[in-house]
């Protein structure tokens, strides 16, 4: 899958960087008694970030995928942490965000994970405001091939919606689960009339490939250019 092969290629530069700098058990490097030594390892380093960034420019990307009508891209979201689709919906505005879960979820390294069920485990993100009110209605939702579920329901300000996981600065609502079924049953409802439901998957799990290798290149080029900076 690209998505793993893209992992691969983080694990394999991880891997690459540790042979060449060592671990404090095995090896040691004195930089600053030698600059011809430092200036072996950082030609290694440039080699192969050099190497690595020709193996992933050469990955073929995912088939194109449209979003689901009436959803629209985001102009920027590739740059950019913010929403990655919006539609209107009556007098709503609505826009959706998604990140990975595996991202998200601490001491999992993404390089290491050998099927797809954590890769198809989605975030999503929504909001819905209306015209002349300070708040937005927000959705977080656990997005799937084949389903969607609802985590938590909240009240943000326009304000906090600027950034994914900023911490709302009033109560957050009560558990989802805790919610009568009829309420949570009328909550899936609510989403599902406005097109939030599983059929964004294909996109979204497409544009997070697209995203994940623009990032990786980005990275490898970034790196590179303070190792030489460095010389």
């Amino acid at each position: 899958m690209w998505r793993r092969a893209i992992a691969r290629a983080t694990g394999d530069i991880r891997s690459q960087l540790q042979t060449i700098t060592g671990t404090p058990s095995r090896r040691h490097y004195s930089y600053s008694s030698s600059s011809s030594s430092s200036s072996v390892v950082n030609s290694m380093i440039l080699r192969s970030l050099k190497e690595q960034y020709t193996e992933v420019s050469k990955m073929a990307p995912p088939p194109k995928v449209s979003p689901p009508e009436p959803f629209t891209v985001v102009k920027g979201a590739l740059d950019s942490g913010g929403p990655v689709l919006k539609r209107t919906y009556g007098d709503e505005e609505i826009s959706l965000s998604v990140m990975r879960m595996i991202n998200i979820l601490p001491g999992v390294d993404p390089s290491e994970i050998d099927g797809d069920d954590e890769i198809n485990q989605l975030f999503l993100h929504a909001d819905i405001s209306k015209p002349g009110q300070d708040y937005v209605l927000h959705f977080l939702c656990g997005l799937y091939p084949d389903a969607l579920g609802i985590h938590s329901v909240s009240l943000r300000h326009k304000r906090e919606t600027l950034g994914l996981l900023e911490v709302p600065s009033k109560y957050n609502g009560p558990s989802f689960e805790a919610l009568d079924h009829r309420m949570r049953d009328a909550f899936h409802g609510y989403i599902e009339e406005r097109g939030i439901n599983d059929s964004l998957f294909p996109f979204l799990q497409a544009w997070l490939y697209v995203k994940d290798h623009r990032g990786l290149m980005h990275w490898f080029k970034s790196v590179g250019s303070c190792v030489k900076k460095a010389n």
